[in-house]
């Protein structure tokens, strides 16, 4: 089976057909363009995770309550999503993405920021991190994902997995989802990130995602545009719901 059909049928299976992916994000390449590509959405099924929207300023992409009066549990649901510092790229969903950005422009190294945190206090759904990383100083490129989520036999420990695969081809990307399905709680996602296409341009590429996922649950995603040579990037934003 070609890389192409592999990545449809994963984006069929883990999106498309899936009633709620939760978070997700995918770092990949354009096809046909000497640029990266990096997609992060959030869904929610209770008032408080759909009470969001996505912000860009410059560089960076932060949640935002739409009515601020009714927020709860802002540390979960309120941080910075996308950040760059000297061609690293960084996206997740929480507040681990500003502790990465700031230990690795202070030395540190991705698992061992990582290693200070745990899968999010919210049980009992106990929510996986999920976290991204692409660092494009080197030829060729190279990535990171992260997992931080609840031990299965006991939710008070996390488990934890670090991926680093190889540069994606041309049109075609690695992800991420904190959930594998709905449920009561929602499963979090087990097993190796998933081949993902990323086909067309930013803007083909954030309808795509867009569409597939759960027209009742969704409520904001972004693609982040990086060209290879270190040229500004651009970060598009697709909100459900905006001001009341």
């Amino acid at each position: 089976m070609q890389a192409n059909e592999i990545a449809q049928k994963n984006f069929d299976r883990h999106l498309r057909q899936n009633k709620y992916p939760g978070r997700g994000l995918v770092i990949g390449r354009l096809a046909g363009d000497d640029a990266w590509v990096i997609v992060y959405w959030i869904m929610g099924r209770s008032a408080n995770s759909q009470n969001r929207r996505f912000v860009v300023d410059g560089a960076m992409m932060r949640t935002e309550p739409i009515d601020v009066q009714s927020v709860a549990n802002p540390e979960l649901i309120i941080y910075e999503a996308i950040q760059e510092f000297s061609d690293v790229h960084l996206v997740g969903n929480g507040k681990q993405v500003q502790a990465l950005f700031e230990g690795l422009q202070a030395g540190s190294a991705f698992d061992n920021i990582l290693a200070d945190w745990e899968r999010e206090p919210d049980p009992p759904i106990y929510t996986p991190r999920i976290s991204g990383m692409l660092d494009v100083r080197t030829s060729p490129a190279s990535l990171a994902l992260s997992i931080l989520k609840a031990n299965v036999a006991n939710p008070d420990l996390t488990d934890r997995f670090t991926y680093r695969p190889a540069a994606p081809p041309p049109g075609l990307g690695m992800g991420l989802t904190t959930y594998q399905d709905d449920g009561d709680p929602p499963p979090g996602f087990a097993g190796e990130p998933p081949l993902l296409p990323c086909a067309g341009d930013a803007r083909a590429i954030l309808d795509t995602y867009w569409n597939a996922l759960n027209e009742a649950f969704r409520v904001a995603l972004a693609v982040k545009w990086i060209p290879e040579q270190g040229k500004p990037g651009q970060i598009l934003v697709k909100n459900r719901f905006e001001d009341a």
